[in-house]
């Protein structure tokens, strides 16, 4: 656990940046996917899959490039709030709080914080954003499976993800998010898996808060 604590560690920053769901998208992004045609096919089932959720819990296992593995629960309130909260042991948490994403490390006593509009979770947090703007569909062959790998081609540092959903009836849009693969700028890449997805639940703003573990400061 000691080993997977560390490499989890060294790579969650990264993991935020780069990562954890999809590229940022730069301030102008909201305007550029009002100018577009609107996203079709299967593009736009998945823009509006992730526009259909308000409310998000599931369980998610988090695997990096030399197979160590951490699991937790992520929960999610459009818009701009989400919490990864990782098994017992983990000493580590990811909030957002709808202004920024902070990476709380209880063990170091560390925190680290980034404006949510420059994080790779601007297009699952924020209903204004577009995926298909920089979203391009992967082959799958299967019907029931839609791949799409994101990217934002003026800003290579933000990495590129692939979303990978399964078509399920109850999930908005009629499509669920199932995992999706990162890859960083340095190649480092990261595997996040979910599961036992509820939607539409209540979620109360309060689970976005976090106990700040510097003993001098004060949020």
């Amino acid at each position: 656990m000691n080993r997977t604590i560390k490499t989890l560690r060294n790579c969650a920053s990264a993991a935020i940046l780069a990562a954890l769901c999809v590229p940022a998208f730069t301030a102008s992004a909201p305007a550029a996917a009002q100018s577009r045609a609107p996203a079709s096919g299967q593009l736009g089932e998945v823009v509006e899959a992730l526009r259909g959720i308000s409310t998000l819990r599931a369980n998610f296992t988090q695997t990096d490039r030399s197979g160590q593995t951490v699991s937790g629960v992520v929960t999610i309130k459009r818009p701009g709030r989400i919490r990864f909260q990782y098994e017992k042991g983990v000493p580590l948490l990811i909030v957002g709080d709808g202004k920024a994403l902070t990476l709380v490390d209880y063990e170091v006593k560390q925190v680290q914080r980034w404006p949510i509009g420059n994080s790779p979770l601007g297009a699952l947090l924020d209903p204004r954003r577009d995926v298909a703007t920089f979203g391009t569909l992967k082959p799958t062959g299967n019907p029931n499976v839609v791949s799409v790998e994101v990217r934002d081609r003026k800003h290579p540092e933000y990495g590129v993800i692939t979303l990978i959903f399964m078509r399920k009836a109850s999930a908005p849009g009629g499509l669920e998010l199932s995992y999706w693969v990162a890859l960083d700028s340095q190649n480092k890449r990261t595997t996040v898996r979910l599961s036992n997805q509820q939607y539409g639940i209540a979620v109360p703003d309060s689970e976005f808060r976090w106990r700040d573990p510097r003993p001098t400061t004060r949020r």
